[in-house]
């Protein structure tokens, strides 16, 4: 029996291979689109700065593991032949989901894909043990975390609303702020841009890559006794500031030297996009792989039987090694730069973000167009409300984009 369960171990061992490869092609389009889009860095500038981003991730996404572990199911009720039946119907449902979305050039979500199909296969495993006990078939949720299950269901719901609104704000103001004709704005204007950019930036990446190590919750002199993160968090304002300046006056000394500010946002936001993902997704990949190799080795000392073994251990916080995660980057990083399929999605996103016309892929639908018509409803409410000065001046910050949009193109044909 020993044997089986070790070939399902290696069998769950090539799937997170195999996982890692279709995950990151469908997933690389959420942390290149913007970078490749720009058209103003190098594609090898950004898979180069793309790759240290996402080596960093893999390293600091240990934490992130408790999802697969204990998110979605209650381990404690389930035994060990049955949790590994589970991982192993969730990790090859997740390669041939991904694999599908990536033929056809769509993006999906892959933290969407694991939680509802841990979910799924956890109800499917559930009901099998209720009917072979003969319990009712109400007692179902006592095996789903169901309050853990439904905090994340719905995070991934809101963040849909939140990224939408927040990106739409923040797009609006950057490009009242700067216009079409950013290059002709004042020294000023395009320095302090840049350092409340990369001082955001920079913020995020401190936040994310700290929470994620070891020294994070450790406790020195300069930082009053509060552990590194906890000093972060609670002088926030302080370190935002001391960024900005210190980031601004980057920024100033990249204008004066005639070099491009904007290279260098791009490059920082490409960079840390890719650590969010490394940092996050990781888990949709190797989380539960590396749930079943845990499993397995807690099923192994204690001597019991597979199917009288529970698995409580799983309920307790694990630190996963340090070279599960380095190789797991690695393939991550190779799958970057080799990947077709990769390009493939890319194309998609980049392609529906264009600002010319052209033969869609995917026709827009019911939904598509009411997002659309009460955008444009909204919009056309707050116009009513601003007083016209005010909006005679959006309007001439926003009219210039036709003259250069022209002068461009006149440019190109010459």
């Amino acid at each position: 029996m020993e044997n089986f369960f070790l070939y399902v171990l290696i069998a769950l061992a090539f799937l997170a291979i195999a996982d890692l490869v279709v995950g990151v092609s469908n997933d690389a389009v959420n942390f290149l689109n913007s970078a490749i889009g720009s058209k103003v860095i190098s594609f090898r500038s950004i898979m180069i700065v793309a790759s240290v981003g996402v080596a960093f991730g893999a390293i600091f996404s240990s934490g992130m593991m408790e999802v697969a572990r204990k998110g979605i199911f209650n381990p404690e009720l389930f035994y060990f032949d049955e949790i590994m039946f589970v991982f192993l119907a969730v990790m090859i449902t997740d390669i041939l989901l991904l694999d599908f979305f990536n033929t056809i050039g769509l993006p999906t979500s892959t933290t969407v894909s694991i939680v509802f199909e841990l979910l799924g296969a956890a109800l499917a495993m559930s009901y099998i043990k209720i009917v072979k006990s003969g319990a009712e078939l109400s007692t179902i949720l006592q095996y789903i975390n169901d309050e853990k299950a439904l905090q994340i269901i719905s995070g991934i719901l809101l963040s849909v609303f939140i990224a939408f609104n927040i990106g739409a704000f923040v797009q609006w103001v950057t490009r009242l702020w700067l216009t079409f004709n950013f290059r002709n704005q004042s020294v000023f204007a395009n320095a302090s841009f840049g350092g409340i950019s990369l001082a955001s930036i920079s913020y995020f990446i401190l936040i994310k890559g700290i929470k994620g190590t070891a020294f994070a919750e450790r406790t020195y002199s300069f930082t009053s006794e509060l552990s590194l993160i906890g000093f972060i968090e609670t002088n926030t304002v302080l370190v935002a500031v001391i960024a900005f300046i210190f980031l601004f006056l980057v920024s100033l000394a990249l204008i004066v030297a005639k070099l491009s500010m904007y290279k260098f946002i791009i490059g920082a936001g490409t960079f840390s996009l890719a650590l969010a993902f490394a940092g996050n997704d990781l888990v949709n990949f190797v989380g539960v792989p590396l749930a079943a190799y845990q499993s397995f080795e807690a099923w192994k000392m204690s001597g019991m039987l597979p199917s009288e073994f529970s698995m409580e251990v799983l309920s307790a916080k694990v630190q996963a090694p340090t070279a599960f995660l380095l190789a797991s980057g690695m393939i991550m990083i190779l799958t970057l730069w080799f990947s077709k399929k990769a390009r493939y999605v890319a194309d998609t996103q980049i392609n529906l973000s264009r600002e010319g016309e052209a033969r869609e892929r995917f026709k827009p639908n019911y939904l598509s167009r009411s997002v659309v018509r009460i955008t444009i409803q909204f919009g056309q409410y707050v116009t009513r409300a601003v007083p016209q000065p005010l909006l005679n001046r959006i309007n001439i910050n926003l009219r210039q984009h036709k003259q250069i949009l022209q002068t461009h193109n006149q440019n190109k044909k010459v």
